[in-house]
């Protein structure tokens, strides 16, 4: 089954109701590139309003190492996530499970970096260009990606409900995020576009 990250949460509710619809994890912006950050006190409100087995990501872009350590003692989020030009010793320092994001929008030469994360728990592949924030709803080129990873894929960049069916079905990937896609605007989750888009998610699984 395809897991579900629903990723800029800004709102405790937005938070919640992703959980209750069946979304494995929530994504919280801390790097101030982002339109969807989220300060510390509103972080706490939504990790602890959350119901258990819900997994937490905190996601930052060239942020400094002090900032990622006040977070993780903060907010104690279950995994971080990096989009920025951080390397693999870098992002490993913290000695705490990672995602690292891999800007797919420069298309085939984007697919060396595929394997200089090999500390990284999964790859999160990102449709916007290097150097750019994610969240920029652009797709990019699935069929540019290996059949086998060693790590799990985290597809990413411009899904919604009317493509992640064809995204899941293409890719099979561990799992898909989303932010813009489910949104009415930047932070803002709709909660028919969140419900639609988690169930195209599960059509797709069940085909």
């Amino acid at each position: 089954m395809t897991r579900i990250k629903c990723c800029g949460m800004t709102r405790v509710g937005d938070a919640l109701l992703a959980a209750r619809l069946g979304a494995d994890a929530v994504g919280l912006v801390f790097t101030a590139r982002s339109k969807r950050q989220v300060t510390l006190a509103r972080a706490r409100e939504i990790v602890a309003a959350l119901p258990p087995f819900v997994a937490t990501v905190a996601l930052f872009m060239d942020d400094d190492a002090a900032q990622v350590r006040q977070v993780l003692d903060d907010v104690r989020p279950t995994l971080l996530q990096f989009h920025g030009d951080e390397n693999d010793d870098w992002c490993a320092q913290f000695d705490h499970p990672f995602l690292k994001a891999i800007a797919m929008g420069q298309g085939a030469a984007a697919l060396s970096r595929l394997h200089d994360f090999p500390h990284a728990a999964g790859l999160l592949l990102d449709g916007h260009a290097a150097g750019e924030a994610g969240g920029s709803g652009k797709v990019f080129d699935w069929s540019l990606l290996p059949d086998s990873l060693a790590q799990p894929v985290v597809l990413a960049g411009g899904l919604h409900a009317g493509n992640v069916g064809a995204a899941v079905r293409a890719v099979r990937p561990w799992a898909v995020d989303v932010a813009s896609g489910v949104e009415s605007a930047p932070g803002i989750k709709d909660p028919d576009k969140l419900e639609a888009f988690i169930r195209a998610v599960r059509a797709a699984d069940r085909e």
